[in-house]
C-alpha cells in the first residue's frame, strides 16, 4: 500500500526505512515543510531531521539517489491511519433489511416487527416492508393497505419512504430508508417514549 506525500508515493509497509535505518551515502531531501533541499550526504540529512526534532523518512527508495523528507513519521502515520478509518466509515454498506407482514398480522406480532424495524434504521440501514398477501386475501387488499400505512405512520419519526407501497405479484413493498443519522435516530426514539401518555389508574 502507498499513501502520497506531494508528488511522492510513501510506501506503508513497515519495511520502509527511517533515521538510521537508511544505508545509502546521499539522498534527494525534502524538507519539512515539502521544500525541495537537493542531493546531499545521508549524514547531513540525518543531522538536519535531529535538528528539527523530526524524523528522515525515506519515501522514493527507487529512485536515483533515493528521496527523503523531513517529517514527524509518527504524526503522518496517525494522521493517515485516521483518515484510512473515516474513509472506511463512509463507505459502510449500507443493508436493506426485510420484515415481513400479513394483512391479518396480530397486535403482539405487529409490536415486534415494530420494534425490528426501528432498529434496523438506527442502525443505519434501510427498512424493506413486506406484505404478501395469500389465497383469498387478496379479495381484500384493503387489509393490507391499512396496515401499510399503519407502519408507515408509527415509523414516520424514524424513516422516510424511499419507495412507496406497490403491488409486486401478491406482495405489497414498501421500503424505508433512515431519516436521521444514528445518535439522532436514538434521541427520537427516547423521545417519543416519553410522549406515550402513563396509565390512569382506575378510581
Amino acid at each position: 500500500m502507498f499513501l502520497r506525500d506531494g508528488e511522492y508515493p510513501i510506501a506503508q509497509e513497515r519495511a520502509q526505512r527511517i533515521n538510521g535505518e537508511i544505508n545509502v551515502p546521499e539522498v534527494r531531501l525534502v524538507g519539512p515543510e515539502g521544500e525541495q533541499i537537493g542531493v546531499v550526504p545521508i549524514a547531513d540529512a540525518i543531522a538536519r531531521a535531529e535538528a528539527a526534532e523530526l524524523d528522515l523518512v525515506e519515501i522514493a527508495p527507487l529512485a536515483k539517489p533515493p528521496v527523503c523528507r523531513i517529517m514527524d513519521f509518527g504524526k503522518f502515520k496517525y494522521r493517515e491511519a485516521k483518515r484510512a478509518h473515516e474513509a472506511k466509515l463512509k463507505l459502510k454498506q449500507i443493508q436493506v433489511k426485510e420484515v415481513k407482514f400479513r394483512p391479518s398480522t396480530d397486535e403482539g406480532d405487529y409490536k415486534i416487527k415494530l420494534r425490528n424495524l426501528i432498529k434496523f434504521l438506527e442502525e443505519g440501514d434501510k427498512a424493506k416492508v413486506t406484505l404478501r398477501y395469500r389465497g383469498r386475501e387478496m379479495a381484500h387488499q384493503e387489509f393490507g393497505v391499512r396496515l401499510i400505512e399503519r407502519v408507515k405512520q408509527d415509523l414516520d419519526p424514524y424513516a422516510v419512504v424511499e419507495q412507496f407501497p406497490k403491488m409486486e405479484g401478491r406482495q405489497l413493498i414498501m421500503v424505508l430508508a433512515p431519516k436521521k443519522g444514528k445518535k439522532e435516530v436514538k434521541k427520537a426514539v427516547k423521545k417519543e417514549a416519553k410522549k406515550e401518555p402513563k396509565p390512569v389508574a382506575s378510581p
